[in-house]
């Protein structure tokens, strides 16, 4: 059967997709490459016209992932996001990691179009891995202080309060000064006592919205009470495979952090969104096995957005633009959402901030099977 013919490339479509910072080709039916963009043909260090008389499964390493991407576009008819796929290979590069978007082009039955980014060094480190080794990196600084400060402090605010008594009010105001800063100390420590905790969570179905409608409450009648909040939920997800009240730290921290964003600009605003991603899939460090994260939500605000030097490290414990903040907000989401089996993602612009949560979606298990060994939280 002939397969239709692809017309030529018009020279404002060829320019349009060579501006696009990324390889992008067009695979037809037969596994030929019909189009390549400029960044394409420096990824696969050949031509248009070479990559057209090639098969994809020839240019790329043998049982790559991607083949198996593009048979599932193709049968779906659905496009298709996959994180940290290696493609190295000594023509590609001894060290080639990239995320892939493979779509389906409706005009060309059975072709389809493929997106590579290309990953850093740094980014071939799994990026749950990554924010949850950000995380973890207090937990031992947790434990220790718990042991070894807070015990002295409150010897130092017992002493501190008995010197009061008999202080002149000149000195008891430094005596104040002392248990103020003993009790801001302690207050501190307590909240990293949490990235020590490394109990099992207990997870169940959650309904997302009563979890964002819970936190928007908090939010109205608090933090947020001057800032419209909008809502667009896709009413048909399944639940989440998740902790309540550990999602509503999570929502009530990123909500909080745009709710500063904003600050007080009277045109402020937050969204909260939820949709069903059937395409994202994340790997599972240790194994061969992708676990699917269909499961999105966001809170995006319209502030001036996250700083370029801080945006790479901004899950990383201590990292803060506030003048009062301690920097473990957007760690401890971190923590939750890895700990979850979950990923979090940030994206900024000028105009606005947009943190995303991808997360697994709740499905029954068989009778008899150990919900341990289910492999979903890693």
């Amino acid at each position: 059967m002939a397969q239709p013919q692809i017309p030529a490339t018009t020279d404002a479509a060829q320019v349009l997709l060579n501006t696009i910072r990324r390889p992008v080709i067009m695979v037809d039916p037969d596994g030929l490459i019909s189009f390549a963009n400029a960044d394409a043909e420096d990824f696969f260090r050949s031509s248009a016209a070479m990559l057209a008389r090639n098969t994809l499964s020839k240019l790329i390493p043998f049982g790559s992932p991607l083949l198996t991407l593009i048979d599932q576009v193709r049968e779906r008819r659905a496009p298709v996001n996959e994180y940290r796929v290696d493609v190295s290979s000594p023509r590609l590069g001894i060290e080639k990691m990239v995320d892939l978007y493979v779509a389906p082009v409706p005009e060309f039955p059975g072709s389809v179009v493929v997106m590579f980014q290309e990953r850093s060094m740094a980014d071939k480190i799994d990026r749950q891995m990554t924010h949850r080794g950000a995380a973890r990196s207090v937990t031992g600084l947790a434990a220790m202080l718990a042991h070894e400060i807070k015990n002295p402090l409150s010897g130092i605010r017992g002493a501190a309060q008995l010197l009061e008594q008999s202080a002149s009010d000149e000195d008891r105001a430094l005596t104040r000064l002392i248990t103020d800063e003993t009790d801001r100390i302690v207050a501190l420590v307590d909240r990293m006592e949490v990235f020590s905790d490394e109990r099992p969570i207990d997870r169940y179905p959650v309904n997302i919205h009563v979890v964002l409608d819970h936190v928007k409450a908090i939010a109205r009648n608090g933090f947020a009470n001057r800032i419209k909040i909008f809502e667009d939920y896709d009413p048909s997800l399944p639940p989440v495979y998740a902790n309540r009240d550990q999602l509503i730290q999570v929502f009530l921290n990123l909500v909080k952090n745009a709710a500063e964003a904003v600050g007080s600009d009277p045109l402020g605003e937050i969204a909260l969104s939820t949709a069903f991603r059937p395409g994202i899939r994340m790997s599972v460090p240790g194994t061969q096995d992708r676990v699917s994260l269909p499961l999105e939500f966001c809170v995006r605000d319209n502030g001036s957005g996250v700083s370029e030097d801080i945006l790479p490290i901004l899950f990383d414990p201590f990292i803060t633009t506030k003048p009062n903040g301690s920097g473990l907000g957007l760690a401890l989401v971190a923590k939750i959402v890895g700990e979850h089996g979950g990923i979090v993602e940030c994206e900024t612009t000028p105009r606005g901030t947009t943190f995303r949560v991808l997360m697994p979606a709740w499905k029954e298990l068989p009778a008899g099977f150990d919900e341990g060994n289910e492999g979903i939280a890693v």
